[in-house]
């Protein structure tokens, strides 16, 4: 057997070697029961595969392997640098996508990537299944999605999303029986009943049989059963139901090792690190069969395997453009009695494996039969139109199709707006009564992101008419001539402050449309006993809300323009107005010549009167309107006049009913002998 080994490298070719990496300063020497000059053999090998140069690497490592037992942690590099290449040359996808879109992929948790059971929608909008959930609960959760925080927090109580779990089962009654198989089998496996485990599975099988997970999990129960070529099998058929799932190919590099086809099972790992560079079971298998291989040949003696087993097998993965089935002919593999893997590698796997069976959940396919032909890479039929109920998907408060869905803690949904009129009232469902004082306090809705993609994937035209009749409801309440909400509280004027504290049902309504309107603009008027509002009033623009935890809210805004009520009327509780708007009339010449001289006049006057004041009332007029605005150059320059004659009405201590004519006027004369007549009348009736 020596004859076929090549000769033993001199001491001098190890220091040339060795010196050689030392000049290049090369990836730092890994530890183990290696020699100094063996030390920096192998990194020369790492550096030289890190560096691509995988043909020149290979040597290195087998020379290593002859003269020194390596362990696994040693092929650490050359493991990633092989499943690099694997990834760009086969342009692989990310872990856990699916070969090609599928029409159950809607209804797949993103978490486990089985078919959805028990459904529960985060705040965030995601929806995954209570139990994965339940158990990836963390001081701080967040949803693997978004990576938003507050997802499921420890402690509280998770509730099925009520539509979704009714429509999955309405829809998919085979598929949710074996989910719900599939968790009374992973109980079973817990607790260590492997043949009832099994037997839950296998009915699981003949409902779902174009479920890649079922075979998965029933793969690592057979080979804890040591049914080794029934686990293989079932691997197969998973990675034929999901090519890029890796939980398949792991599973399927876990039977051939464990049937001694460690070339085979080498492959998959690869594969699997290809998918998913920082899979630290992959890699762990991966470097643990390398090590295996090598002390098979070591054994045998066998230069000539060891220049074609795993490491040239290897490079063929990455080099070559043949499919897999050439590959697997083209090498054979090495009898199975050479390549039995520690006890310690089956204890690990064995741990791996039963933390993914606790893990584990079913994708389920979309299909009008429960039956799909699995050599025809799971087939099938689309749900029938029929069986798509409109109603299904009807909001229980407006009675229309959901636009908008927002699911709340409790597990019900409804229309954002919906929702959010009612929170206006009391915060609780509307249906269970279940307190949602968290949810009104966050004030931040999401929709959930899977009751849309039903809607616009099931229901398109249905979708198409409830969008029309929105955005034809926004549209009119964006317009600022016809039915403009009206605020009846207070006197504002034009480019004054108009601070607010919300807490009516009707006004938060009102506000929040503002706001979603875009205009956030509304009118300001005061009461009268006949009409219910005043025929004058100012447009006020919100420039900030800032919301309370109990649903009120403080608004702060300024008059922009004043208007005339043209009809009065009332929608959802507030009342609206038809309105046009009032503009100052300009005069000309001799005119304007004594408007400046009256302008200048009054102004000094009410400089004057306001600096008379004492400091406390300064004060607080300060605070509230702010300080007095400078005189205008040219008073007709603005349409409503001079900001300062509207910043003295506001702060004069007048009656409402005094002070609304002069919002109606159109004469800047008027309105300044009107102001110069009250400033008389308080300087004179100033006690002295």
């Amino acid at each position: 057997m020596g004859s076929h080994l090549p000769p033993r490298p001199e001491p001098q070719l190890v220091l040339q070697l060795a010196a050689g990496a030392l000049q290049a300063q090369n990836l730092e020497a890994p530890g183990g029961g290696l020699g100094p000059e063996w030390q920096v053999l192998l990194g020369r090998a790492d550096a030289l595969a890190f560096g691509g140069r995988l043909h020149e690497a290979l040597p290195l490592y087998q020379l290593a392997s002859r003269h020194q037992q390596l362990q696994a942690e040693q092929l650490e590099k050359l493991v990633e640098c092989l499943a690099q290449s694997v990834r760009i040359k086969e342009g692989l996808p990310a872990a856990g996508q699916p070969a090609a879109p599928r029409e159950w992929d809607v209804f797949r948790c993103r978490k486990c990537q089985g078919f959805l059971f028990e459904p529960v929608s985060l705040p965030c909008g995601h929806t995954f299944c209570k139990k994965c959930l339940e158990r990836d609960r963390a001081p701080e959760p967040r949803c693997v999605l978004c990576k938003e925080a507050g997802g499921a927090a420890a402690g509280q109580l998770l509730r099925v999303n009520v539509i979704l779990s009714n429509l999955l089962t309405k829809w998919f009654p085979c598929q949710v029986k074996a989910s719900q198989l599939r968790h009374e089998g992973n109980l079973l496996y817990k607790e260590k009943k492997l043949q009832a485990a099994l037997q839950k599975y296998n009915e699981a099988v003949s409902l779902a049989p174009n479920d890649h997970l079922l075979y998965s999990n029933r793969s690592q129960i057979n080979s804890t059963l040591k049914a080794c070529e029934d686990a293989l099998h079932d691997a197969e058929t998973a990675c034929r139901l999901q090519p890029y799932w890796l939980k398949g190919h792991l599973r399927k590099g876990q039977a051939l090792a464990n049937l001694g086809k460690t070339e085979e099972a080498l492959r998959e790992f690869l594969f699997c690190l290809a998918l998913d560079t920082g899979n630290k079971t992959a890699k762990s298998e991966a470097q643990k069969v390398n090590v295996e291989q090598k002390k098979g040949f070591s054994i045998q003696e066998e230069p000539s395997v060891t220049t074609s087993g795993s490491l040239r097998k290897s490079i063929q993965i990455t080099e070559s453009k043949k499919d897999c089935s050439e590959e697997e002919n083209k090498f054979t593999s090495v009898p199975e009695s050479t390549f039995l893997l520690s006890e310690k590698c089956s204890l690990l796997k064995r741990k791996c494996c039963s933390e993914e069976m606790r893990n584990s959940e079913v994708p389920c396919k979309l299909m009008k039969k429960d039956i799909v032909d699995i050599r025809e890479n799971s087939t099938g039929q689309h749900i029938p139109f029929e069986v798509v109920d409109p109603s299904d998907l009807d909001c229980s408060l407006c009675m229309r199709l959901f636009y908008e869905p927002v699911t709340t803690p409790c597990g019900h949904t409804f229309c954002l707006k919906c929702l959010e009129r009612c929170l206006d009232h009391n915060p609780k469902c509307p249906l269970c009564k279940e307190g949602l004082s968290e949810c009104l306090a966050m004030r931040k809705y999401c929709k959930t992101v899977l009751m849309e993609e039903l809607i616009a994937r099931y229901l398109p035209e249905e979708l198409t008419e409830r969008r029309k009749i929105y955005e034809e409801e926004i549209a009119e309440l964006s317009n600022l001539n016809k039915n403009v909400p009206i605020f009846v509280c207070t006197m504002a004027y034009p480019t004054v402050p108009c601070p607010l504290h919300i807490f009516e049902p009707c006004y938060r309504l009102m506000i929040r449309r503002c706001m979603e309107t875009g205009t956030k603009q509304f009118g300001m008027c005061i009461s009268d006993p006949v009409k219910g509002f005043a025929d004058y009033g100012c447009i006020l623009e919100i420039r900030n809300v800032e919301f309370f935890a109990d649903g009120r809210s403080v608004v702060d805004s300024i008059g922009k323009r004043r208007f005339k009520v043209i009809q009065h009327s009332q929608r959802d509780g507030y009342n609206t107005a038809d309105i046009e708007y009032i503009e100052d009339q300009k005069v000309q010449g001799q005119e304007y010549a004594a408007l400046l001289v009256l302008h200048d006049s009054v102004y000094d006057q009410a400089y004057t009167w306001f600096n008379s004041l004492k400091q406390a009332l300064k004060s607080r007029i300060l605070s509230h309107f702010g300080p007095m605005p400078a005189k205008d150059p040219d008073p007709q320059a603005n349409p409503n006049g001079p900001a300062w004659c509207w910043w003295v009405l506001a702060v004069l201590p007048l009656e409402n009913r005094a002070q609304l004519p002069f919002l109606a006027m159109k004469s800047l004369r008027e309105r300044l002998s009107g102001i110069r007549r009250v400033l008389t009348f308080m300087a004179r009736a100033r006690p002295r």
